[in-house]
């Protein structure tokens, strides 16, 4: 039986594992020999940005390196690899359960005024750095610090942490999460290692939602189509399986496909994915959006078809200000979802 250690996030799944609680890493295992391999000779970079597709194990890889740092301290006597954490250890459940004093993990926080999490990190929780630097490490190792997503910091944030990546303390490692590196600042990519996660292949795919025990697909056709549409990210994999994502998706298709814009089935689809139990579906629908709309844009672009491909792009970014919009106004989702779907239909069919 599962049991949750780590505190709610603003992107929790209901019994499903935090990154923090995940004792293995499934799939990157260069990317960790890598790291291992660096932390040995003595020369890992203070600042390590974590780029790649979303829902791929970018945080799971971070706290799996932090396990391995704290774990063994002393650097030339560390494995060639991340292992797996002992379930059972002290140091396994101080990190999932958030409460290890060498770890400062930064993600959205909770707004207590309005009950829901903010849409950014804000400028608060990246000051509390100077406060976790400004303590002695404990038992004189590392300390890390993961901010996750850094995609997901307004400007004053990070303003913020850039001032503490420009003067590490010793023993500090920070570890950047980043869905979309071209959204941070060129300061802070400079200061940073970038290390890419490619997605999931397909064995490892499987391999992670198995142990996560989530349900697969028992016929194979269906399997290879959940990991096709999936990309690579076992996140979108169990959304996509436990959440409806799979229908979302199909009807999705429909309604773009159409010859007409089909205004009862987008108000059916709208009615789905908006009502007040429905916030995963409703994140669901909104990355499906915003995927269909860069695949046509990239697809115009391979074309030559600059100028569509300019238009769908300016569309894309009109969705996320939309969706974000929304989430921090707690504006009409079902109004947004048909407003968005009729205009990437007059777009993506023209």
């Amino acid at each position: 039986m599962f049991e949750r250690l780590a505190p709610e996030q603003y992107d929790s799944i209901p019994g499903v594992p935090e990154p923090s609680e995940n004792p293995r890493l499934i799939g990157h295992e260069e990317e960790a020999r890598l790291l291992a391999a660096t932390y040995r000779a003595g020369r890992l970079h203070h600042a390590i940005l974590l780029a790649g597709p979303f829902g791929i194990g970018k945080a799971t890889f971070a706290f799996r390196l932090a396990h391995h740092l704290l774990k063994h301290p002393r650097a030339a006597e560390a494995p060639e690899t991340f292992e797996n954490a002992d379930v059972g250890s002290a140091l396994y459940r101080q990190i999932a359960g958030g409460s290890h004093p060498s770890i400062l993990h930064l993600t959205r926080p909770f707004d207590d005024k309005r009950k829901v999490f903010r849409t950014v990190v804000t400028v608060e929780e990246i000051r509390r750095v100077n406060r976790f630097l400004s303590m002695t490490a404990h038992d004189g190792g590392y300390r890390v610090v993961i901010v996750d997503p850094a995609d997901d910091m307004n400007t004053n944030a990070a303003n913020a942490l850039l001032k503490s990546l420009e003067e590490p303390p010793s023993r500090t490692v920070f570890l950047l999460i980043s869905h979309s590196p071209g959204r941070l600042l060129p300061t802070i990519r400079s200061r940073c290692q970038t290390v890419r996660l490619k997605p999931l292949d397909a064995q490892s795919l499987r391999a992670v939602l198995q142990v996560l025990e989530t349900d697969l697909p028992s016929e194979p056709a269906a399997l290879d189509a959940l990991a096709g549409r999936a990309q690579g990210s076992a996140r979108t994999a169990i959304l996509l399986t436990q959440f409806g994502g799979l229908e979302i998706g199909g009807v999705l298709e429909g309604i773009l496909a159409a010859s007409r814009f089909d205004v009862a089935e987008a108000a059916r689809l709208a009615d789905a994915v908006s009502g007040r139990d429905q916030a995963i579906q409703f994140g669901i629908f909104n990355r499906l959006t915003l995927d269909a709309v860069a695949d046509a844009a990239d697809r115009a672009a391979s074309a030559g078809e600059i100028e569509r491909a300019g238009r769908l792009s300016d569309l894309w970014s009109e969705a996320n200000e939309k969706i974000l919009e929304t989430d921090v106004y707690n504006l009409d989702r079902k109004q947004h979802a048909v407003g968005l779907l009729g205009r990437m239909h007059e777009l993506m069919r023209g």
